[in-house]
């Protein structure tokens, strides 16, 4: 019993700080997009994309979650208007970002000029799903050759996403990936998240998913 309480708290404590970090958010207008997936399936890729695609009118920082290194970061550096490395390595919630680590990454962007801060989470399908960060959208991301039977195997977070990014799709030809078995997997749990199938490397489809999250900034 005495650990269930434990882990209560701890969560409590999270969405107390998650909500603090939506308020700061909400009082300098700024949009922000917890962006999951597993390992490999594209999440820096689709945050390049993204922000080459929106317009100059909105700009868009950054905050890079991984265990270790600020290789990612570094990709985004000359794109976004501002990044924020955090790195969980000897955290105990090392496998995801919490709101205490968006808290101290929010207070070093300068969110007065900013309509957007992409979250890039630590690869993971499990952990994040835990962890309120005080986000405004949450977008999964699944990537062809990872196989159409995430979302059977990790229900929870296409459950609660807002939309879904199938990335890589150039690569159908190569791969055993169903698209309409993916589909209908996540319909079955989510009957209301878009899809949005595309290729980062051609380009396909980018444009539909960043028209979508222009129409859900708040300065846009």
């Amino acid at each position: 019993m005495k650990k269930i309480e434990i882990v209560q708290g701890l969560l409590d404590a999270n969405n107390a700080t998650a909500a603090g970090n939506r308020a700061l958010l909400d009082r300098h207008g700024c949009t922000a997009v917890n962006i999951m997936s597993a390992p490999g399936a594209g999440k820096t890729s689709v945050v390049l994309r993204t922000i080459a695609g929106l317009d100059a009118h909105v700009r868009t920082g950054v905050i890079e979650g991984d265990v270790v290194s600020t290789v990612d970061a570094e990709k985004v550096q000359g794109t976004a208007r501002a990044v924020v490395q955090i790195n969980t390595k000897g955290m105990p919630e090392s496998c995801a970002l919490v709101a205490d680590m968006v808290d101290a990454a929010l207070r070093r962007l300068p969110l007065e000029e900013l309509d957007v801060v992409l979250i890039e989470n630590v690869g993971n399908l499990i952990c994040p799903t835990e962890f309120d960060l005080g986000e405004h959208l949450k977008v999964v991301i699944a990537s062809t050759p990872e196989g159409d039977d995430k979302p059977l195997k990790y229900p929870l977070i296409f459950a609660d996403a807002d939309a879904v990014i199938i990335n890589k799709i150039d690569l159908l030809p190569y791969v055993d990936f169903d698209m309409g078995k993916f589909t209908q997997a996540v319909r079955d749990l989510n009957a209301h998240a878009p899809f949005f199938a595309l290729s980062c490397k051609t380009g396909e489809g980018v444009a539909e998913w960043v028209a979508w999250l222009r129409d859900r900034t708040r300065k846009a």
